[in-house]
């Protein structure tokens, strides 16, 4: 079992499911326009905008530079799943960490407790990335 390192330690990676294939979304028109909140009943429809406007509030109380971090650790986890792949994505890999870089340099000094974390998360990431591409050859251009 593969492991992926986070900002709150190593995550044990499960493999993934060999028969398990996604259940392409329905295909008609009808099924593309219709509003799944028109199948619901008016309670059910107000408990459902108090319960956004609930998770609206929170996001709207959570500092930004928590949110921004969140998303950082996302394409960490992203670049991992695909530098772990049998063989390596690199060109999937290469791309979340450029985007996780674009985050945590280009908001260098704005993403409060969590920010060395995720620059020390950069670093495994892009020597994870040097070592593999020596492995395999030539990275993407």
């Amino acid at each position: 079992m593969s492991s992926i390192w986070t900002p709150g330690g190593e995550r044990p990676v499960p493999p993934k499911p060999a028969t398990s294939e996604p259940t392409p979304p329905p295909r008609s028109e009808d099924a593309a326009q219709a509003d799944p909140r028109d199948e619901l009943t008016p309670e059910q429809q107000a408990q459902l905008e108090r319960e956004l406007a609930a998770m609206q509030e929170e996001v709207a109380s959570t500092p930004a530079s928590v949110v921004v971090a969140n998303h950082a650790v996302g394409l960490f986890q992203l670049a991992a799943i695909h530098l772990n792949q049998q063989p390596p994505n690199l060109a999937e890999g290469r791309l979340a960490i450029d985007a996780m870089a674009a985050l945590v340099e280009g908001l260098a000094g704005r993403l409060g407790d969590e920010e060395q974390s995720l620059r020390d998360g950069l670093a495994q990431l892009r020597m994870a990335f040097v070592q593999l591409s020596a492995a395999g050859g030539t990275p993407p251009a």
